[in-house]
């Protein structure tokens, strides 16, 4: 029998024969947000300049929105984690947070340090907004002018907050710590012109000081729009709603120490220069560790902090086609408008029947304490059921009532002292302060991968905007002289009621008309579907 010849393997040789044969990867997809001359492709591994090329066009694709679902879908579906950066306001790729294999995210101490600079800012931003309304009387008394006028100040500071809003959104797609530093800088210069024109001899100059109020107002824009930015950023989907609702909230508690503290600072119209420079000197304490906050996390807490968020004009593209989207910004901006509406002229609206500055000031703070008891009871609720629809359709119909009801309670003085008034502002606040925060999220739920900072810019500025128009008409609608009692407001409440009657309808309808696979938890979803497990969530320093 003939023998069979033999072989002899290298080392190296019977290893490879050996290996299990690599497993076969997801083909890399490859899409196109056209932005300005050229495009952004998305590939499995992150975002590529294409230059002039143009590819996938609209009508092949779908609608800007599927485009973006599909885009969130094919990460999940990709074999690499980590790389991809997120676009600036021209198409540019930003820098990467670092990679991390799937399952190895962790959330770091530090990031408290921000989020508390950012929660102080917000209170002395709000803070800064109602630091004249809620003594209107001495204020125009100082500065020899009237009530009317006093109010000017509050909706300059609301409208500058608006003007600004483009900007801040292109600020808070670079990094919210950029947003916060602006921020500062913007408060502590507007505080103390404010200062500089409160503290004349002659009584004050109005013009200097409502300068100085602009300041604020742009400064606000920068930290209230920063929390869902910041969340995203810092925070896995187990903490985002709480850490965004204490950074969201922190704005109206600022209302509410303004509310508070102001009437008994000001008893008379000389106290309003040195009540000014208090709130310049805390201004300045609160606004110096700015500066100094981490800027990001070394690497992603978790996947849907990787994902490629579209640039400014692709979710200027998604957000015009989405119906859900304004679903919801038409509430959010509407209830948001009439609380800044009703808290900036809460003092005038039941001064006519009886109340005083102080009884004014304790109503005010009522709206707003209350107010956060709730979200702090129900955010970290949300943060783990996830019910964000159920939560808003029971709080819209809430803030409609309340102010509903709220039309009638000033004039309750005679029979029932303040009980009226500090009821309703009571139900007011826990149902609108636990709809905030639940709504800034759930519109970036609805919108990833939207930049966070787009939907809540727009939102916040929808409100600002409102706000001073709501100023402005309720103003119009105060009774004269001849009024029963003079110079009540009651068609302005009349006025508010119906608006907040109204913004019911819209979230309302969300998930309705077989729509309900519009309203899933995208971001939520990518978590999920890119293996971040929680319990494999781990904290550094």
């Amino acid at each position: 029998m003939a023998k069979e010849p033999t072989t002899t393997k290298t080392a190296a040789e019977a290893a490879a024969a050996n290996a299990p044969e690599p497993a076969p990867t997801a083909p890399e997809a490859e899409y196109v947000i056209e932005s300005g001359e050229g495009g952004d492709k998305m590939t499995g591994g992150g975002w590529v300049r294409l230059g002039d090329e143009k590819k996938v066009p609209a009508g092949e694709r779908g609608s800007a929105e599927d485009l973006a679902i599909e885009m969130t879908e094919t990460m999940s579906r990709g074999n690499t984690v980590g790389t991809a950066g997120a676009l600036d306001g021209a198409g540019e790729r930003s820098t990467n947070l670092g990679t991390t294999a799937p399952g190895e995210y962790k959330v770091y101490k530090r990031r408290w340090f921000g989020l508390v600079q950012l929660v102080l800012l917000n209170i002395m931003a709000s803070w800064s907004w109602l630091t004249f309304s809620p003594v209107a009387s001495h204020s125009a008394r100082y500065f020899g002018t009237d009530e009317t006028t006093i109010n000017w100040l509050s909706t300059a500071f609301v409208f500058a907050n608006a003007a600004v809003s483009p900007v801040v959104i292109y600020v808070l797609h670079l990094g919210p710590k950029l947003s916060i530093m602006t921020s500062a800088a913007l408060l502590l210069i507007g505080s103390w012109i404010r200062f500089a024109g409160s503290n004349s001899s002659s009584g004050g100059i109005l013009g200097v000081v409502m300068f100085g109020q602009i300041l604020t107002g742009m400064a606000q824009a920068f930290v209230l729009c920063a929390p869902t930015r910041y969340s995203d950023l810092w925070f896995t989907t187990r903490g985002r709603v709480a850490a965004t609702a204490l950074a969201s909230l922190a704005n109206p508690f600022g209302a509410a120490l303004g509310q508070l503290i102001i009437p008994f600072w000001v008893t008379s119209p000389s106290d309003v220069s040195r009540m000014v420079l208090y709130v310049s000197i805390i201004s300045t304490v609160v606004c110096l560790p700015s500066f100094f906050i981490p800027a990001k996390p070394p690497t992603p807490v978790a996947p849907s902090s990787t994902t490629p968020k579209l640039s400014l004009r692709a979710s200027a593209s998604v957000l015009i086609r989405q119906l859900e989207f304004w679903l919801l910004f038409i509430p959010f901006a509407t209830y948001v408008s009439l609380f800044n509406s009703v808290s900036s002229l809460l003092n005038q609206i039941m001064a006519p029947y009886g109340y005083n500055e102080e009884e004014s000031g304790i109503a005010g703070a009522l709206l707003i304490v209350v107010g956060l008891v709730a979200a702090a009871i129900t955010s970290p609720i949300i943060d783990r059921t996830k019910a964000f629809l159920t939560a808003i359709r029971i709080a819209v119909p809430l803030i409609g009532l309340s102010l509903l009801i709220f039309i009638w309670m000033p004039e309750t003085r005679p029979s029932g002292g303040v009980a009226g008034p500090y009821v309703t502002m009571a139900l007011l606040g826990a149902s609108a302060f636990s709809l905030v925060p639940v709504a800034v999220e759930f519109l970036v739920e609805l919108t990833h991968p939207v930049s966070p900072e787009v939907t809540s810019t727009l939102a916040w500025s929808g409100g600002q905007v409102g706000g001073g128009i709501f100023i402005i008409i309720s103003g119009a609608l105060k009774d004269g002289e001849n009024g029963d009692p003079p110079f009540n407001m009651k068609r302005a409440l009349i006025f508010s009621a119906v608006v907040a009657m109204l913004a019911v309808v819209p979230p309302m309808c969300l998930g309705l008309f077989g729509r309900g696979e519009k309203v899933r938890l995208r971001r939520v979803r990518s978590d999920l579907d890119l293996g971040h497990s929680m319990r494999e969530e781990r904290e550094g320093a």
